[in-house]
């Protein structure tokens, strides 16, 4: 009965520690560029955009094609290095569980 209620305090203690590594995630911020800094897409937490800059000299008419290109790109480095961060507070949250792969258990990273 130990051994179970040592697994039970274990699993607890996991939990805890993904659910502050969620609340961290949530509060995870990253910023992405494309055209050497011309644009630049600021992210927090899943991905959700919370600045977009656009430098003044891209503001040219009939070039909107290019600059919608350059956003997407901004967004793509920034979902990028978000997506990093957030994978090692999960790794580091799992400890020795990440990678694991338990059938019937969702896998952690």
């Amino acid at each position: 009965m130990k051994d179970l209620n040592a697994l039970m305090q274990q699993a607890q203690a996991m939990q805890q520690k993904l659910q502050d590594a969620q609340a961290k995630m949530a509060e995870t911020t990253a910023s992405g560029s494309s055209g050497g800094g011309l644009v630049t897409v600021d992210l927090k937490g899943p991905g959700e955009v919370t600045r977009v800059t656009i430098d003044d000299s891209l503001m040219v008419p009939g070039e909107t094609e290019i600059l919608a290109d350059l956003i997407v790109a901004a967004h793509a480095d920034a979902k990028r290095k978000l997506d990093e961060v957030n994978s090692a507070l999960m790794r580091e949250a799992a400890g020795p569980m990440a990678g694991m792969n338990i059938p019937g258990m969702p896998k952690l990273f």
